[in-house]
């Protein structure tokens, strides 16, 4: 009898290991495959804006998209961040914003993602961060804030020249 229960509770703790481990693949897996296909997302957002791809660049935004820009007066909604938008797209061009490092963390119900990033441009220095949704299955980019970057020990300059 006790050797039975024995390797009765020894098939048990062996399903259970199996069954955590198997979840916890299955988070690592769904984890890797939603920041591959949100890196992506992220990165031909960028492009469309590079390549002057309006439509596209609108696209995958939420209806109630948020904007926030460098300057101090730059917090747009969707329909405001169009209306500023379209001018630069429609000369050919927009802006150039190219990745060079990209952090991602998920919700626990995984319909929802945060992430920064540094990004090369022209002007040197900048971070984006954002927020993804998952609507209706899709995700979508609800926020994006872009930050020029300064170092500390330069702060001082900064506010000088602010204040000019």
């Amino acid at each position: 009898m006790n050797k039975r229960f024995n390797i009765l509770f020894l098939l048990i703790f062996l399903c259970q290991s199996f069954i955590s481990w198997n979840q916890k693949k299955n988070k690592l897996n769904s984890t890797i495959s939603d920041t591959l296909y949100l890196n992506t997302l992220i990165n031909q957002w960028h492009l469309d804006a590079s390549n002057a791809k309006l439509a596209n660049y609108f696209g995958v935004l939420t209806d109630n998209f948020v904007f926030l820009g460098t300057a101090p007066g730059e917090r747009w909604n969707k329909d405001q961040f169009y209306t500023f938008c379209k001018p630069y797209f429609d000369k050919g061009k927009a802006w150039d914003f190219k990745p060079t490092k990209r952090n991602w963390v998920f919700t626990k119900d995984r319909k929802m993602a945060w992430f920064d990033e540094d990004l090369d441009t022209w002007m040197m220095g900048y971070r984006g961060s954002g927020i993804c949704i998952l609507e209706k299955g899709v995700w979508k980019i609800a926020y994006y804030n872009l930050t020029v970057l300064i170092e500390n020990e330069k702060i001082q300059k900064f506010i000088d020249l602010r204040k000019e």
